[in-house]
């Protein structure tokens, strides 16, 4: 979807979008090109709802809801999901219209409110099994575990996603490509994932009879426990009913503990998204025959030879509602510094994705990987890595020279001299810190 032809989303709707609360008339489109990107769209009311739950959950518990070294790492991983979209549809869609194309047997009007609403059952019943296969096969595990690694519950929570999810969901959309045309799906895969960010929260306690019929809040907070009762549960996207009709609903009960049964510790983003990996592929050398072999990677996550397809269920960790978030102490200063290097990175990425159809491919590419590096550099400053000072003063270096050639500026015009202040200062610390580092080396070998 082409920025520069996308129509303009009046605020109203652009609020009402992030609850689905909009009607067929608004949000139907003839062509492809017509529909709006409204996940781009909806980054000001991300971050309008991110404010608000922090001003609330201050208001209420008296403290920060959103811890700055995990919700950094939550919004990097969104970053990074959204990135291969800088050269290509995403594969959901793409594969969509190549089976609309050459393979469509019916063709539902798209101005039918008809055609609207059977839309949002069905992608959303995608979702559903999108999402169960994504809990209960090892291999799709391995992408959608990023979005369950945080140990916290909070809007932030919500943008924590996986770049390699798209390689498997796709198939699971592909049976209304046979009939509802691509406009109409592509509206409704991005209502799907916008709704899903409000019940990413712990503000909003129950809903009453509202829980019977829509995913919410409290709903979702079952969903990322790693409580026994929670383990493989709600996995609706909108609408909780298919959870219901497929016995896989728990309500809330217990106190939830959030995130993997195996908790991580780290806020290295390249090993959230990844780390998942190498771990199957060690379980797969390990097992003996082939057909264990395969089994370690299309069954559930927990699978061992002899066990059941899920794995043993009583072998889940055991929770006391007592556990502590990882959460290692770092200066106030660097937290500061991280802070502001990523509200600079976050402006870069947005105005990278608005401009993207402007910038050559070479652009796009160098500008990936700057982001990537950005994300990669301040995650190893608040995990406290060695060689930290290093990467990050070649980093500062790196944006200096982006910025002298244009490829990057300010958020705000005003702050170009500040910002420009403010990062070579950073890299002159950090360069002075790798002296520092190198000189104590050489002390250390004498």
């Amino acid at each position: 979807m082409a920025h520069a032809e996308v129509p303009f989303v009046p605020l109203n709707q652009g609020i009402r979008v992030m609850f689905y609360l909009v009607s067929p008339n608004e949000t139907s489109f003839r062509h492809l090109e017509e529909v709006p990107d409204y996940v781009q769209k909806a980054t000001p009311f991300f971050l309008g709802m991110l404010v608000l739950e922090l001003v609330l959950g201050w208001a209420k518990t008296g403290g920060p809801v959103i811890r700055i070294n995990d919700g950094a790492t939550s919004v990097s991983a969104g970053m990074l999901s959204r990135l291969p979209q800088l050269f290509v549809r995403s594969l959901e869609l793409s594969s969509y219209i190549y089976i609309w194309n050459n393979y469509h047997v019916l063709e539902l009007p798209w101005d039918s409110p008809w055609t609207w609403w059977l839309t949002f059952l069905g992608v959303d019943l995608g979702y559903y099994w999108v999402h169960r296969f994504s809990h209960e096969v090892n291999i799709l595990w391995a992408a959608h575990q990023v979005h369950h690694s945080s140990e916290d519950y909070n809007l932030s929570t919500a943008l924590r996603q996986s770049l390699t999810q798209q390689c498997a969901s796709w198939v699971f959309y592909l049976p209304l490509a046979l009939a509802v045309p691509p406009s109409v799906f592509a509206v409704h895969i991005q209502f799907n994932l916008l709704y899903q960010f409000w019940i990413h929260t712990k503000m909003i306690r129950h809903l009453g009879p509202l829980e019977w019929i829509i995913n919410t809040p409290s709903h979702h907070r079952v969903h990322h426990g790693r409580n026994p009762y929670c383990i493989d549960k709600n996995y609706g996207g909108t609408l909780i009913i298919w959870d219901r009709i497929f016995g896989t609903f728990a309500s809330e009960g217990d106190k939830v503990v959030y995130g993997l049964t195996q908790p991580i510790n780290t806020f290295d983003t390249l090993f959230v998204q990844f780390h998942y990996y190498p771990y199957i592929w060690g379980k797969f050398w390990k097992a003996p025959g082939i057909k264990n072999k395969l089994w370690i990677i299309f069954k559930g996550p927990s699978w061992e030879p002899g066990k059941p397809r899920l794995g043993d269920r009583t072998l889940v960790p055991k929770v006391t509602g007592e556990e502590v978030p990882h959460n290692p102490t770092w200066p106030l200063v660097l937290q500061a510094y991280v802070s502001l290097h990523f509200l600079l990175l976050l402006g870069i990425y947005n105005d990278v994705l608005d401009t993207k159809t402007m910038l050559s491919q070479l652009a796009l590419l160098l500008m990936t990987g700057y982001i990537i590096f950005t994300l990669t550099s301040l995650g190893f400053i608040i995990d406290r890595r060695p060689n930290t000072a290093i990467l990050e003063m070649f980093r500062c270096v790196l944006f200096l020279v982006l910025y002298s050639f244009g490829y990057v500026k300010a958020v705000v015009p005003l702050l170009s001299t500040p910002t420009e202040i403010f990062v070579s200062l950073s890299a002159l610390y950090w360069g002075l810190q790798t002296l520092g580092e190198l000189a104590d080396g050489k002390n250390k070998q004498q």
